[in-house]
């Protein structure tokens, strides 16, 4: 009796603790939060508004550069591999490798077309929500109703906001990422200019003529894409470079896609201000050049019309 007793007292202490942590390890796995990796900070705007704190996000490349010419890191096969579900555009070249190296069995589901404008915009928020809903089962149609007339609300605005500020029929340059949403806000594009390095030398050049014989305000620049290219086609046709963002969160205040075409109208905005100041100034500076000039050849006559005075005076008081 006294052999079973402790037998029983065993298994208690060794089993029963063991049985206890895998359930409560089920448990907590069936409680714990999805994970959607989203190849850009566009992406992930777009699942956080729409899902919230129901899931865990994380984004694989930094708002700041290309994601074509995004460098993997270790760390982003881990993400891969840890995620629930993956959102991708469908041009990351490296999403591919991603998925091979980190042998994930989450879905990859590419959500295709531009984010630029509001519509677009729209299009990209339902696409997502269907995928939030067909691989992670969370119907999100009260949220994605919030979010269509959010952006609704924005376009409005951006509408409002260009025609306050003159945007209608401005004659720009514009980076070809950037044409919709410069489209959408009434602007005149005479020129359009791929990523730098595919612009052939011929390019170039139509670019320049155009801008020039178009008398192009602006050139809208786009920094991902690197903003050295644009500074220079401003230096040659004699406008003001804006570079604008294509993804959030580059700049402060610009969490999601809205914020971020507000952002730009902004700079948009000031871009133009400065552009008509310069128009103002130039005259200004023309005049005073003309003046300068004219005071140092009334300088120069009356310096000659002293010597010749003084050698005239000279030559009566000799004689």
């Amino acid at each position: 009796m006294k052999k079973y007793a402790i037998l029983l007292i065993l298994l208690t202490v060794i089993i029963f603790p063991v049985l206890f942590s895998t359930i409560a390890t089920k448990a907590y796995a069936s409680n714990e939060k999805p994970i959607v990796v989203c190849t850009t900070s566009v992406l992930e705007s777009i699942v956080k508004d729409l899902a919230g704190d129901r899931v865990i996000t994380e984004v694989i490349a930094s708002p700041a550069v290309c994601p074509a010419h995004y460098d993997v890191k270790p760390s982003d096969v881990d993400a891969f591999k840890e995620a629930k579900l993956i959102i991708a555009h469908g041009f990351e070249p490296w999403v591919k490798s991603l998925k091979e190296a980190s042998g994930t069995k989450a879905s990859i589901v590419y959500i295709k077309g531009g984010w630029n404008t509001p519509d677009e915009l729209k299009s990209r928020y339902t696409a997502v929500a269907s995928a939030l809903k067909d691989y992670l089962g969370l119907d999100l149609s009260d949220r994605l109703n919030k979010c269509l007339n959010a952006i609704d609300n924005t376009k409005s605005w951006l509408l409002k906001f260009a025609d306050e500020n003159g945007f209608k029929d401005t004659p720009v340059i514009c980076m070809l990422w950037q044409k919709s949403f410069i489209k959408f806000l009434g602007f005149k594009i005479v020129a359009t200019y791929k990523p730098p390095e595919l612009v052939s030398a011929k390019e170039y050049e139509s670019i320049i003529k155009n801008g020039t014989s178009e008398h192009a305000i602006l050139v809208i620049d786009n920094i991902q894409s690197g903003t050295d290219f644009g500074k220079k086609v401003a230096n040659e046709v004699g406008a003001v470079e804006v570079a604008l963002t294509n993804f959030p969160g580059v700049m402060v205040g610009t969490a999601n896609v809205t914020e971020m075409m507000k952002y730009n109208a902004y700079l948009l905005s000031q871009g133009l201000k400065h552009a008509k100041l310069a128009e103002e100034v130039i005259p200004l500076k023309n005049e005073i050049s003309l003046w300068r000039s004219i005071a140092i050849i009334s300088i120069a006559v009356a310096v000659i019309f002293i010597i010749t005075t003084a050698i005239l005076v000279i030559r009566l008081r000799k004689a």
